[in-house]
């Protein structure tokens, strides 16, 4: 009987601290965060885009057809008809376009081989992605036409974005900003390397 009164006992007692230390600790943590610190992130360079100040000279995806895919161009593959090239304001990580190398608007304008080319080469390039960045899902959508959304109507082009649970946040909504957890040149390198050995 001596024995379990004991017990009880040191129950109550460690019970006491236990109390006694969450509460102290809940006050040291409200301590430390107060004032609240948040993380910034900067992207000036997105304010002239979101704004629509930047006024591209002719049209942004023809230069990259004319010439050898490079990070300068963000092409990071092209096929006899298509070509592959990075989303410079990309929604998600691993965000590209699939277009035709002939500078089009209207998908029933391409010929029989150029149409069977870009969907083969959006077929390869979902591939790519899934085999790079193994995501939950893939959107993949094409904007026929400036009434439909198109932001360049003068030149098709294929949006393939990569997804994952839970990948959406605030920041779109009330900043008009995308968290990514990648650059451009660390998207360009897998992609890169992933074509060259096709």
């Amino acid at each position: 009987m001596a024995k379990k009164a004991q017990k009880k006992t040191s129950k109550k007692r460690s019970g006491t601290k236990r109390s006694s230390v969450a509460s102290t600790s809940l006050i040291k943590i409200g301590e430390q965060i107060w004032p609240l610190e948040r993380d910034v992130l900067f992207r000036p360079d997105r304010l002239k885009y979101v704004r629509k100040l930047i006024k591209e000279k002719g049209c942004v995806f023809c230069r990259a057809t004319k010439e050898e895919p490079s990070f300068d161009t963000l092409c990071v593959y092209k096929s006899n008809h298509s070509m592959v090239i990075l989303n410079k304001f990309p929604y998600n990580t691993g965000h590209v376009l699939v277009l035709p190398l002939r500078h089009c608007g209207d998908l029933l304008s391409l010929s029989d081989a150029e149409y069977v080319d870009l969907q083969e080469t959006v077929r390869k390039t979902m591939k790519a992605l899934t085999e790079i960045y193994e995501p939950g899902g893939i959107n993949l959508g094409l904007n026929h036409g400036s009434v439909a959304g198109a932001g360049i109507p003068e030149h098709l082009h294929y949006h393939i974005i990569p997804r994952w649970s839970g990948d959406l946040n605030f920041f779109p909504l009330i900043a008009e900003t995308k968290v990514l957890v990648e650059n451009l040149d660390q998207t360009y390198e897998k992609l890169m390397g992933y074509f060259k050995k096709l």
